[in-house]
Formats: structure tokens, C-alpha cells, sequence
């Protein structure tokens, strides 16, 4: 693709060094202070690029009018949030979801895997079209991945005490908190136990078509609501719409995804 969160970045580190440069030969004059604004700026836009490129990069493609394009006929138009393709007159649109799982099936019961499995099977009985949902799974690093556990579930045993402290404790907070902390004790009791935690990255696609490429793209993102309702209410998980490069990651999946669960969790991180 022609643009993504790294160019932004790349290009925001260059305007800080370039600014950088203009303060140290600036020795004082105006073009010192033009200089150290662009390094301040550079630096600045760089960071947020870095770490909310999902986010902003959307907001300026839209509002420019931005429209990415790709050597195998791939379009992104300017809201980053569908990609479309022509083939023999007809427009193809396809947008992208991000399905937060918060437990694995291995923390579940048989009973409860059972019922998850039929809601899954409702979930897909209730979509009228086709659609695609990947799970990518890794071995996560059991040493940071206890550290982990340990700290969410000391900020849970926290939030739990302190409603407990209350002086009109509300009871529907303190039942979510003791469920919250449950959830850490099993996890830690697993791997206490030497269970290898499995990490979970999960995504759907749906595709739409349209004699026009606004047409496809009005269906697709029509479906895409749909879709996102009807697994979060069954599954019973956070489904959010992908855009920018976290569209794209999911998109490159599809060909090719990454070979390690480092490369897996550094490109979601």
C-alpha cells in the first residue's frame, strides 16, 4: 500500500532531525526557534503516529481525500475502513472486524464449551451472507505472561476493596469485580500448574458487492454493523471495526501472517 502508520512516522521523525539541525546551526537566530518548533512537532506526531496511527491516520485520509491504491488493484478509499477491488464491472468491498475473546475454551468446562459452541452455531445461522472469521493462535511467554496476570489481578483485588469500603457499596460492581478477580486466581492457578497459556488474535471479513464502488461500499459497511451486533450479542465478546493499519495487518493476514508470536504480538501491540 502506498501509505501507512510508519510512513507518517518516518516521515515525522525526518521533520524533527531536519528541525534538530536548523536549532544547532541556528546558533540563536529566528531559524534556531524555527527549528527547535519542528523537532518539538517532529517529535510529537511521531510518538502519537507510532502509537495511534489506527486512529489518526483515518481522520487525514478522510479528510484530505486521501485514496490509497496498491499494484494488485486494490483501493482504500479515504475513511481506511473497507477495501475494494473491480473485476469485470462489478465492485467488491470487504471490511474487517476485531473480536476481543477474553477467555480461551481451555479455562472453560465441557458444559460451558458446549454452550459456546451452540451460540457460535446460532451466531452463524443468523448471517445472511458470507463471512469469514479467523483465529490466530501462539504459545505466549509464560514468564510475562504470569507477570501479566499478576498485575491485573491485584488492579482487580484493588478496585474490588475499594467498593467494599464504600460506605453504599453498589453490589452489581462488587459482583463483576469478585468475578474479574476469579478470572486472574484460574488463570494464575494454570499456569502455577505448568498449562502453556495460548494467546488469541481473532478478526471476521465480509464482503459486499455493488454495480458502483459507493454502492459496494454502503453494503459491505451495512453488513459489517450486522455482523458486529449479531457476535458480540451471541459470543458474547467486544467486536469493533478495523480502519488504517490495523485493516491493513488483518488484510496482508489473509495472504501471509506472521511466521512468530513475537512478530504476532508486536504488530498488535
Amino acid at each position: 500500500m502506498a501509505t501507512s502508520a510508519k510512513t507518517y512516522t518516518l516521515g515525522s521523525i525526518a521533520v524533527g532531525i531536519i528541525g534538530a539541525l536548523f536549532a544547532f546551526i541556528g546558533g540563536g537566530s529566528p531559524l534556531s526557534l524555527l527549528g527547535g518548533l519542528l523537532a518539538g512537532l517532529g517529535s510529537l506526531f511521531g510518538v502519537l503516529f507510532w502509537k495511534y496511527g489506527y486512529l489518526l491516520i483515518p481522520l487525514i485520509t478522510e479528510r484530505t481525500k486521501i485514496v490509497m491504491m496498491s499494484d494488485l488493484g486494490y483501493e482504500i478509499p479515504p475513511g481506511q475502513d473497507v477495501v475494494v477491488k473491480s473485476a469485470n464491472g462489478i465492485f467488491y468491498a470487504s471490511s474487517f472486524l476485531g473480536i476481543k475473546i477474553f477467555e480461551s475454551a481451555t479455562e472453560k468446562s465441557t458444559e460451558e464449551n458446549l454452550t459456546y459452541s451452540q451460540f457460535f452455531e446460532r451466531a452463524i445461522s443468523n448471517i445472511k451472507y458470507v463471512t469469514k472469521v479467523a483465529y490466530l493462535l501462539y504459545v505466549e511467554d509464560v514468564g510475562e505472561k504470569r507477570k501479566t496476570i499478576e498485575t491485573r489481578r491485584a488492579e482487580a483485588q484493588l478496585r474490588l476493596a475499594r467498593e467494599r469500603d464504600k460506605a453504599q457499596p453498589d453490589v452489581l460492581k462488587i459482583d463483576k469485580y469478585e468475578r474479574d478477580v476469579s478470572i486472574w486466581d484460574n488463570q494464575l492457578t494454570r499456569l502455577i500448574k505448568g498449562v502453556k497459556p495460548m494467546g488469541i488474535i481473532a478478526y471476521a471479513q465480509t464482503t459486499a458487492v455493488g454495480l458502483s464502488k459507493e454502492a459496494a461500499i454502503a453494503s459491505v459497511r451495512s453488513q459489517g454493523n450486522e455482523l458486529r451486533t449479531v457476535l458480540a450479542n451471541a459470543l458474547n465478546v467486544e467486536v469493533v471495526t478495523l480502519t488504517g493499519d490495523e485493516m491493513l495487518k488483518c488484510f496482508e493476514w489473509e495472504k501471509f501472517f506472521p511466521a512468530t508470536p513475537q512478530e504476532l504480538e508486536e504488530s498488535v501491540v
